[in-house]
């Protein structure tokens, strides 16, 4: 099982910096980059709530699973 997460690609369509992100969501910009390179385990509901409502978008926008088979 893989869970590709797309946070660059909504960020670029959305024209906005890691930094403006980091700031509308009140997270660190290491904390932020961590989540946008797949080096998190997991994230917080709280907190993919206020990356969706900051980049207007759906979860599954955010993240892709794709099967290892």
């Amino acid at each position: 099982m893989s869970i590709i997460i797309r946070l660059d690609r909504i960020m670029a369509d959305r024209k906005i910096s890691l930094n403006e992100l980091a700031s509308l969501v009140e997270m660190t910009n290491v904390n932020l980059s961590n989540l946008k390179t797949g080096k998190m385990k997991g994230i917080r509901f709280e907190t993919m709530n206020a990356i969706c409502r900051a980049l207007h978008c759906q979860p599954a926008d955010l993240f892709e699973y794709i099967d290892d088979e």
